[in-house]
């Protein structure tokens, strides 16, 4: 089986993803497939893990690791959020979910204090129709000198990889769900910036790898950098084709296996209310995903024909 076929053979949350950004189905194909994302597959499992309190749980876990990031990787399922399964489980989260005390209680996408945390807070609001402008602007007040986001300032000055790709996701789902925000999309722009700069994952200062652990690629990630993560955001962002991210494109291009697929080389799925379904070490669809329409993007692989479409 190739690459395609292999990828379409999947849950509708790969199958439509694959369809939109890998190959050439009609418009009308793809939004068939996309409307059963939230009914089969993850999504569903994620909407039906949900508890009544609007939460999602996990033993030993505080109640908002598995829910922060349940819903992240619900967002990356792409579902349709005016879907009315989705609507309702955002207003059961509304209603029922609260920060801790000491973040003065307050309602999810209002988010609590660290960055990297407020980043994928902010970006479940701007996906799911409740942008946080409180939030937008807490974020923007914190942004360092160097262009970038560290969940340890004031006490460093120095921006965290792991922390910025977080903010800037929150950001590009913000700036989309509110339309025209200059501001935002300055702070992007020196976000980016950061990271260009840094050929996405080098010491600016010495040119060194910065973290043996951004050129492996993990899913779901958590709050975790590495190079794949970096490219499907400036993908996802629109951001053109820069000379200085053609190193971080060689080493996806070097990971591919023979068979044309991308392996798990590590998950945070010890985050999610419940077992992630990719095993590491083992051929990825959500890695082969990403890596493909990042290439894609930056045409690095020809978009495929899809028959019947």
């Amino acid at each position: 089986m190739d690459t395609i076929a292999w990828l379409l053979d999947s849950d509708p949350t790969i199958r439509w993803q694959t369809m939109r950004d890998l190959t050439d189905a009609s418009p009308a194909s793809i939004a068939k497939e996309r409307a059963r994302v939230a009914h089969e597959g993850l999504a569903a499992e994620i909407l039906a893990h949900q508890g009544k309190d609007g939460a999602w749980h996990r033993d030993g876990a505080p109640d908002w690791l598995p829910t922060l990031f349940t819903l992240q990787l619900l967002r990356a399922t792409g579902v349709d959020r005016t879907d009315p399964s989705i609507r309702s489980m955002v207003s059961r989260l509304e209603a029922g979910f609260r920060w801790d005390e000491s973040f003065g209680k307050k309602p999810f996408f209002e988010g609590e204090v660290e960055p990297c945390i407020n980043g994928g807070a902010l970006a479940l609001g701007g996906y799911f129709g409740h942008p946080c402008e409180s939030l937008a602007r807490r974020l923007l007040g914190e942004q360092l000198a160097d262009g970038g986001w560290n969940c340890e300032a004031p006490k460093s000055t120095r921006s965290s990889f792991h922390t910025t790709i977080c903010v800037l996701e929150g950001l590009l789902e913000y700036e989309r769900a509110v339309g025209s925000a200059p501001e935002i999309a300055a702070a992007r722009r020196r976000g980016e910036e950061y990271l260009l700069e840094r050929s996405l994952f080098r010491r600016r200062s010495t040119g060194d790898v910065a973290h043996p652990a951004f050129l492996s690629f993990a899913y779901p990630p958590r709050y975790h950098y590495d190079v794949l993560r970096a490219l499907d955001y400036l993908r996802d962002a629109g951001v053109q084709h820069d000379a200085r991210i053609d190193e971080a494109l060689r080493l996806v291009e070097s990971r591919r296996q023979a068979d044309g697929r991308w392996l798990l080389d590590w998950a945070n799925d010890e985050s999610l209310a419940f077992p992630f379904n990719e095993r590491v070490g083992e051929p990825s669809k959500w890695n082969t995903l990403r890596a493909l329409r990042v290439l894609r993007r930056y045409e690095r692989v020809a978009l495929a024909p899809l028959a019947n479409s």
